[in-house]
């Protein structure tokens, strides 16, 4: 697994982090950024959970 976010994308909304902070967090350009590439079992629900659907796993 490989989790990616297109941060051109992205509006910070924050719901992937409080989803999955194991995987994403809040930049300090209030924008998401992964933080473990390799995702874990919320990286699914955290990309489900984005409104702009910035969030890939391959």
């Amino acid at each position: 697994m490989k989790v990616k976010i297109n941060r051109d994308e992205c509006i910070g909304c924050g719901a992937c982090a409080s989803v999955c902070p194991d995987v994403f967090e809040i930049d300090d350009e209030n924008k998401a950024i992964v933080i473990n590439e390799a995702g874990g079992d919320c990286a699914q629900e955290a990309a489900e959970s984005c409104p702009v659907a910035c969030i890939t796993i391959e």
